[in-house]
């Protein structure tokens, strides 16, 4: 993987002057190459990664599976395309197995998803089936932990 990329990548707060120092090239070289990567659509975006129980969110996300019916001649891009589109798609991906696409909602209520799920994505043409599953407590994000510590608290039992 590119060094620059994937330095952006771990941490997209580095200033394009530490980038060039730890690259070997000048602040300009760094900024010219930032540009083009994201003028071409390499880099997609910038994006911190949020503690949303620490920041007393009061939302859920939620995973929908969803197995649908593709079209001859588009598989599954044209149905893939059209819940993209749905404002409240965070991310959507092609899969394998059970389901063909996962779809990730975050920041709603339950009922939110639910209605989502029930007025706008249900009576898509080409949709078969979904299965939804709420995220409880998230560990891990995008390679960042975010329990503090995991601790056994089951507690002690003696008999």
């Amino acid at each position: 993987m590119n060094k620059l990329l994937h330095l952006l990548e771990t941490s997209a707060r580095l200033t394009n002057k530490e980038l060039a120092v730890m690259l070997g090239k000048t602040e300009q070289e760094i900024a010219d190459e930032i540009r083009l990567y994201e003028e071409s659509g390499v880099i997609k975006g910038y994006k911190a990664i949020i503690d949303k129980e620490k920041a007393h969110y009061e939302t859920v996300s939620a995973l929908i599976e969803i197995k649908v019916q593709p079209k001859y001649g588009r598989g599954f891009d044209d149905i893939a395309g059209r819940i993209a589109s749905l404002e409240e798609v965070e991310s959507i991906y092609l899969m394998s197995g059970g389901f063909d696409l996962m779809v990730m909602v975050t920041d709603k209520s339950f009922h939110e998803v639910a209605m989502f799920i029930a007025n706008r994505v249900s009576p898509l043409e080409g949709v078969v089936s979904t299965a939804t599953h709420f995220i409880l407590k998230r560990y891990k994000e995008q390679g960042v932990l975010f329990a503090d510590d995991f601790k056994d608290d089951r507690g002690t039992i003696s008999l």
